[in-house]
């Protein structure tokens, strides 16, 4: 019998709140009513990314997402596309290294349609040998529309470089040399090992009905069985150092990272806020400095990359060959200073009430909605609500900044990866000793 959660209230004041209900396989199924949408959002969230694979198997969660479109036992790849359009619908994927997800945005009284395509395509895939082949080629293309977009292709970059040998640095596409190496017995078995119900959360926002949503899905999936384990092999060990990728470009690509924090390290809160002062937003440090003061960038960006055991706070930017040097001394030197000072009051302030309003604005649309419901149940196993969020946010010292800096920037866990036109290396791994400084 399956099993209902207590309901989590999410926006108490909107009437907005959280329904979890547990089916007798494993599968997770939650879904949040939001007064005044018309829209319901449908996610299946598969606990399946390209961190599982093993270097022969690079890029198969990504390839079997595209093929997942590509035809069932009940209708053709034309007529899961016809089906969806006809509604006015989305249906469409995204692989990334620690989940894939399957969605439909459709009107609510469209659900039970959403529903049945996503459950033909997620069981009912025929993976012919014919759409195989030709998705091959749709995969190469992709690569090397990557490999042509440096800023895109930077990050993949950094990912090898600095967790190098490790299933979390390698690309989600894959390289040529494993797609080319798919066949219809290495998807079959990919699925059977990973697409089980216990690493399977569905997650529904909008104009939706629970109990409906649950009939839906079970009736569609209650007999799916087995189980797979959430989390395979070793966290990887950071490899610090400069890294040159030669090529004619205009500008030169510059990706720094240091050490990060995982998803639920009791310090991520704090490095939210550090990052949030430091370059995801036009009034930030890195953006005043090195684009507004000095015109060495026409963007500059710093992010969190996490993962359930591991992560690194990076900075990307486009800088001209002769100021790499500059640009790095001044991410280098940002950093530093947060560490030996934090954040002055004001700017800690003006940084907690971005994220505040990015909070709830992203709260404005059904899909996002349902995103956060997916990831949260994933990674936390319950539903962070905005009031919570917000007061913890709202609740960082500076001092929790300078303690958090201490522990991850140092020279050791530093990495500086650069992609251009660069005539020599131009630094070595003295800039890191800035940090300390």
């Amino acid at each position: 019998m399956a099993s209902n959660d207590a309901a989590a209230p999410v926006d108490a004041a909107a009437g907005v709140r959280v329904d979890k209900t547990t089916l007798p396989n494993g599968i997770r199924i939650l879904s949040e009513r939001t007064p005044g949408m018309v829209s319901a959002a449908i996610g299946l969230w598969v606990e399946s990314g390209s961190r599982y694979e093993g270097a022969a198997e690079s890029g198969l969660s990504h390839f079997l997402e595209h093929l997942f479109f590509k035809g069932t036992e009940r209708r053709s790849a034309v007529e899961i596309a016809e089906a969806i359009d006809a509604v006015g619908g989305v249906l469409n994927a995204d692989t990334d290294r620690e989940h894939t997800c399957y969605y439909a945005k459709v009107l609510g009284e469209h659900v039970p349609l959403a529903v049945d395509l996503l459950s033909d395509i997620f069981l009912a895939s025929r993976f012919a040998p014919e759409e195989i082949a030709r998705e091959k080629d749709v995969v190469f293309e992709e690569i090397a529309q990557i490999e042509d977009t440096p800023d895109d292709l930077i990050n993949d970059l950094f990912h090898q470089a600095y967790w190098p040998g490790h299933a979390l640095g390698r690309p989600v596409c894959g390289t040529r040399d494993t797609v080319a190496g798919f066949d219809r017995d290495a998807c079959r078995a990919w699925v059977r090992r990973r697409y089980r119900p216990d690493r399977l959360v569905v997650a529904a926002a909008g104009d939706v009905a629970h109990d409906a949503l649950v009939d839906e899905v079970t009736k569609r999936f209650g007999d799916l069985a087995g189980t797979a384990p959430l989390a395979e092999g070793e966290s990887p060990a950071a490899a610090p150092g400069v890294t040159l990728h030669r090529r004619r470009l205009e500008q030169v690509q510059l990706c720094f990272g240091t050490r990060g924090v995982a998803v639920d390290d009791p310090d991520r809160d704090a490095a939210v806020v550090l990052n949030s002062a430091l370059g995801d937003s036009p009034s930030s440090r890195l953006f005043q400095e090195v684009r507004e003061r000095r015109g060495r960038a026409y963007s500059i960006d710093s992010f969190l990359c996490s993962y359930r055991d591991t992560g690194y706070l990076g900075v990307a930017a486009g800088t001209r060959p002769r100021w790499v040097a500059e640009v790095a001394e001044i991410v280098v030197g940002e950093l530093g200073r947060i560490r030996r000072e934090g954040i002055p009051a004001a700017e800690l302030a003006r940084a907690k009430g971005k994220l505040r309003g990015t909070l709830l604005l992203g709260l404005e649309t059904s899909d996002q909605r349902m995103e956060r419901l997916a990831l949260q149940e994933m990674y936390f196993g319950r539903q962070v609500t905005s009031d919570e969020l917000a007061a913890r946010l709202e609740a960082v010292t500076n001092d929790q900044i300078v303690a958090l800096a201490a522990r991850l920037f140092r020279p050791e866990s530093c990495a500086l990866v650069l992609l251009g036109d660069v005539k020599a290396r131009v630094l070595d791994t003295g800039v890191f000793g800035g940090l300390l400084g």
